[in-house]
C-alpha cells in the first residue's frame, strides 16, 4: 500500500486501519445487497482511516481542548532492569497501585524488577504489564499460545433455522445489538455496527466505572442503559441478535451469560467476546488495555529497550473493535443463509501478532494528514461535539448520550 507514512513510527498502523475499514465495510455492503438493496460507492482513504483509529484524540467538546488521555498514576515507570507500564484509568487500578507502590509508584518501581512490578500489581487486581521483547513474549510469555489462535475466530454454536432479515435499504437494519463491552475495543465495534444502522443499546450496570471521555467518543449511535447481570439483562439479550462482551474470559459466563446459554435463550444469536490477552493461553483472565498488550508484546520494544514507544494509535483496540463489527455482519449473514448461532472471538494480543506480521515499513517522513474533511460538529449530551466522522458509514450517528439515560428496553 503506497503513501503509509501517514503516521510515525515503523508499524504498518495505517495499512492495519485501513485493511480493517475495507473489511468491514465490505461486509456492511455484502449484507445490503442481501437484503436487495445497492451499496453506494466508498473508497477507504488511508488517512481518514488512520485518524479515525484516532478517534478519541479528535472528540471535544466544540471550543475546549481535547480531554486528557492518561490518568495522573497512568504511565512507563523505571525498573531495575526495565521499564513497566502501570495503567491507572479507571479509579479502582488507581486505588490498587497506590496500596501496593504508594502514591508516587516512581520509587517503589525503582527498587524491583519489571516482571516484579508487573506480578505484585496483577495479583492484587491491577493493571500493569512489563516491557518484554520480542522474543520475551514469544518463549516465556503467552504469545505462542495467543498465535495459535485465529485472528477472527468464527464458531457455529448450533443448528438454529436460518433467519432471513427482511428487505432494507441500510445493512443493519432491524439489527438488534446489545453493547455490555467498555473502555475502547467494544464500545468501537458497537458505533461501527450503528453507524451502518443497527439498534445499539450500550449497557453499564450499577456502580460499574465509566470513563465519560471515552463514552462521548465511542458511543455515537448508541441508546444508554442500566442493568446488572441478572434476570433484566437475560431479558433484554433473549429479545437481540447481537450480544457484544468485553468482560474477562470466563466472568460473564460465571453468571449464566456463556455463549451457549445465550444461544440456548435466543437461537440465532451472534455472540462476541473480547479479551486483552487471548481466550486459550495462560494469560487469558488477565486484565489488560492496549496500551499493557504494546508493552507485552514486543511493540513498545522495537527502538530497543532504553525506553517504551507507543504506536501512534490505540491501534490493537481500533483494530480489535473495527475487525469484531466484521465478524457481527459475517456471522448475521451467516445465519441468513445457513442458519444457526455464533460465537465470535478477538483478542487485543491477537490483533498485535497480525501488526506484527504486516512488518515494518521502510524509513521515510511521515506525510501529516489534514484531518478538516472528515470532522463533523454533533449535538450530544455533553454539548456539541468537534468528532471524526465514521469511514464508509451508511447513516449519520446522533451524538452520544449520559450513561443510564434510556430506558432498558429495545424499541
Amino acid at each position: 500500500m503506497s503513501g503509509e507514512h501517514v503516521l510515525p513510527g515503523p508499524y504498518r498502523v495505517a495499512h492495519l486501519a485501513a485493511t480493517c475499514v475495507e473489511k468491514a465495510t465490505t461486509a456492511a455492503h455484502s449484507l445490503l445487497r442481501l437484503r436487495g438493496g445497492q451499496p453506494a460507492p466508498c473508497d477507504v482513504h488511508l488517512g481518514h482511516a488512520a485518524e479515525a483509529f484516532r478517534s478519541e484524540r479528535h472528540t471535544r467538546v466544540v471550543g475546549e481542548p481535547p480531554a486528557r488521555l492518561w490518568s495522573q498514576l497512568s504511565g512507563d515507570y523505571r525498573a531495575v532492569d526495565g521499564w513497566v507500564r502501570l495503567h491507572a484509568n479507571y479509579p479502582h487500578h488507581a486505588a490498587v497501585i497506590r496500596r501496593t507502590l504508594g502514591e508516587d509508584p516512581a520509587p517503589a518501581v525503582a527498587r524491583r524488577t519489571a516482571v516484579e512490578v508487573e506480578d505484585l500489581v496483577v495479583a492484587e487486581g491491577g493493571a500493569a504489564a512489563a516491557m518484554r521483547t520480542r522474543e520475551d513474549w514469544l518463549t516465556n510469555g503467552p504469545g505462542a499460545a495467543v498465535r495459535e489462535e485465529p485472528l477472527v475466530a468464527m464458531e457455529k454454536l448450533d443448528d438454529a433455522p436460518p433467519q432471513a432479515l427482511s428487505p432494507a435499504d441500510i445493512p443493519l437494519s432491524g439489527v438488534r445489538v446489545l453493547d455490555l463491552t467498555h473502555v475502547i475495543a467494544g464500545p468501537v465495534c458497537g458505533r461501527v455496527l450503528a453507524a451502518h444502522g443497527a439498534d445499539v443499546l450500550h449497557v453499564t450496570p450499577p456502580y460499574w466505572p465509566i470513563l465519560l471521555d471515552l463514552v462521548r467518543d465511542t458511543d455515537f449511535g448508541k441508546r444508554q442503559c442500566t442493568v446488572g447481570l441478572g434476570d433484566e439483562l437475560r431479558s433484554l439479550a433473549g429479545q437481540s441478535d447481537v450480544f457484544v462482551q468485553s468482560f474477562r474470559p470466563g466472568s460473564l459466563a460465571s453468571k449464566g451469560f456463556s455463549a451457549a446459554e445465550l444461544a440456548a435463550r435466543k437461537p440465532g444469536i451472534v455472540v462476541v467476546s473480547l479479551s486483552a490477552y487471548g481466550h486459550t493461553g495462560p494469560w487469558r483472565e488477565r486484565r489488560g488495555f492496549d496500551s499493557l498488550v504494546q508493552m507485552s508484546t514486543g511493540i513498545a520494544a522495537h527502538g530497543g529497550l532504553d525506553k517504551p514507544r507507543a504506536l501512534p494509535a490505540q491501534a490493537l483496540d481500533h483494530g480489535t473493535g473495527w475487525l469484531a463489527a466484521y465478524a457481527v455482519m459475517t456471522a448475521l449473514r451467516r445465519r441468513a443463509t445457513e442458519g444457526g448461532s455464533w460465537h465470535v472471538r478477538l483478542s487485543l494480543a491477537r490483533t498485535a501478532e497480525w501488526l506484527h506480521d504486516l512488518g515494518k515499513l521502510s524509513d521515510g517522513e511521515v506525510s501529516k494528514v489534514d484531518p478538516t474533511s472528515w470532522l463533523a460538529e454533533t449535538d450530544s449530551d455533553f454539548g456539541r461535539l468537534t468528532h471524526i466522522r465514521v469511514p464508509c458509514a451508511s447513516v449519520d450517528l446522533a451524538g452520544p448520550r449520559i450513561p443510564g439515560r434510556d430506558p432498558a428496553s429495545w424499541w
